[in-house]
């Protein structure tokens, strides 16, 4: 598992551990990353990824929880669910966010830099 911080552009910061799946290693890799996260129907943040994930081996769908850090592979982007969703095929999950999930409610969007915690 690997701990990560998301810092917005507000100051405000966000924990969140990875998984040890393929897919999360290959996101893992490319941090740090600064992306603009906007509200995808008032239940999650998504943004595009610069690489497709490697997503062998993983379920074909996901249910993800609240604070769920996702790839939905069929798009090739990160999505962050504030709000809960139901099953999706194609939706691997990365990691999950630990405390600061409220930070992600406005629906505006959000500069975000995700990086690796020391």
């Amino acid at each position: 598992m690997t701990r990560i911080r998301i810092t917005l552009a507000s100051g405000k910061q966000i924990a969140a551990t990875l998984g040890n799946n393929p897919a999360a290693r290959d996101f893992s890799a490319l941090l740090p990353l600064t992306l603009t996260l906007n509200d995808y129907h008032k239940i999650e943040k998504v943004s595009d990824l610069p690489t497709p994930l490697n997503t062998q081996g993983e379920p074909e769908g996901y249910d993800p929880d609240v604070g769920d850090i996702t790839y939905y592979a069929p798009w090739g982007n990160l999505a962050i669910f504030y709000q809960d969703f139901g099953y999706a095929s194609g939706l691997v999950k990365l990691g999950k966010i630990e405390a600061g999930i409220e930070s992600l409610h406005p629906k505006d969007p959000i500069v975000a830099t995700i990086e690796k915690a020391h």
